[in-house]
């Protein structure tokens, strides 16, 4: 898919657009929603964010706009820096992309960018989200945090990734980036 630099950071920007809203959605809404509302009375998740002040992050409240922002800048960095360059590594070492199904090497991929990346943002959002308010910072909790991400994450990540996310992303990757000559 992506030719040059320039395209796989492209790339990683639109997977990690998507993605980013589908985790902040997940998180906020299909894990945490009920007890959102069950903790402030209110009968919606965002009526509930908003009688919390924000959501909790760095020990603080914050909106759910910064909340993306901040989540966006950790995930693009992570993508360029080892999500895209070590997922890729890991299925050569598989498979020989030149002989290999384009859809079964894509597909490696995708499933060795979920292994890198759900744990390693899942341990960026345990210390983000770790409750600095009111408990003192421990390494174990912080641990039972990360280790409970990962259980919620990892599902998710990987069916919606594989399913839905990736071939999005590589649909308008190519309507962009049409080259000419090319399908």
């Amino acid at each position: 898919m992506p030719k040059n630099q320039f395209e796989r950071m492209m790339f990683a920007l639109i997977t990690v657009v998507i993605t980013v809203h589908a985790y902040v959605f997940y998180s906020l809404y299909v894990v945490n929603g009920s007890f959102f509302m069950q903790i402030t009375g209110e009968s919606s998740v965002l009526g509930a964010i908003r009688a919390m002040g924000g959501i909790e992050m760095f020990g603080r409240r914050l909106p759910i706009y910064a909340v993306i922002l901040i989540e966006f800048a950790f995930a693009y960095l992570l993508e360029c820096v080892m999500g895209s360059p070590a997922s890729f590594r890991l299925a050569c070492r598989v498979w020989r992309p030149e002989e290999t199904n384009p859809v079964l090497f894509e597909t490696s991929i995708i499933c060795a960018t979920v292994g890198l990346m759900c744990p390693a943002m899942s341990l960026i959002a345990a210390a983000l989200y770790y409750p600095y308010a009111e408990l003192p910072f421990n390494v174990l909790t912080l641990l039972a945090n990360w280790l409970k991400l990962v259980c919620y994450n990892f599902p998710f990540a990987f069916f919606t990734q594989l399913f839905f996310i990736q071939p999005l992303v590589r649909t308008l990757f190519k309507a962009i980036f049409r080259r000419h000559g090319e399908e």
